[in-house]
């Protein structure tokens, strides 16, 4: 996990909560401790894509605590060699079983404005936009819009 996390950093710096630098300090031990604690339980889960050997991508979600009825699909991420081979989809369909058996119906997620790519797949996951804009959580000068769908 904190080899993906460390390419996932590398690859897509702006799309996600922590930097590189942060990242590589942190020791193997942090890594445990978050796989044990997304492994149970309905407040955060954490589901990866494991073909044998290497992990090579990675979604979370979780409950807000503002909308009792919505998982928050974040940290999305599938390695450059395997995009396009349908883990996205498989990843956001675990999420999504997982959202249902929490009783929460439906799913939300965030995505940079501008990132095209990520916008147009997860458009063919059935996610629509909402119409908010809310800034980026690290980098003020940057938009992200949000997008639903039914889990």
């Amino acid at each position: 996990m904190r080899a993906l996390r460390l390419e996932m950093l590398a690859d897509t710096p702006l799309a996600f909560l922590e930097t590189l630098a942060d990242a590589s300090a942190r020791p193997h031990t942090d890594y445990v401790a978050r796989i044990t604690q997304t492994s149970t339980g309905c407040g955060t889960a954490q589901f990866v894509a494991d073909p044998g050997g290497r992990l090579v991508g990675s979604a979370g979600g979780f409950a807000p605590a503002d909308d009792p009825r919505t998982t928050l699909i974040f940290g999305v991420y599938v390695t450059p060699r395997w995009r396009g081979a349908g883990l996205l989809g498989r990843l956001v369909d675990g999420i999504a079983a997982w959202s249902r058996e929490c009783g929460r119906p439906e799913l939300m997620l965030e995505v940079v404005v501008g990132n095209d790519r990520a916008l147009r797949a997860y458009r063919r996951l059935g996610f629509v936009e909402t119409g908010e804009r809310v800034p980026h959580p690290v980098i003020p000068v940057l938009t992200e819009l949000r997008m639903r769908r039914p889990a």
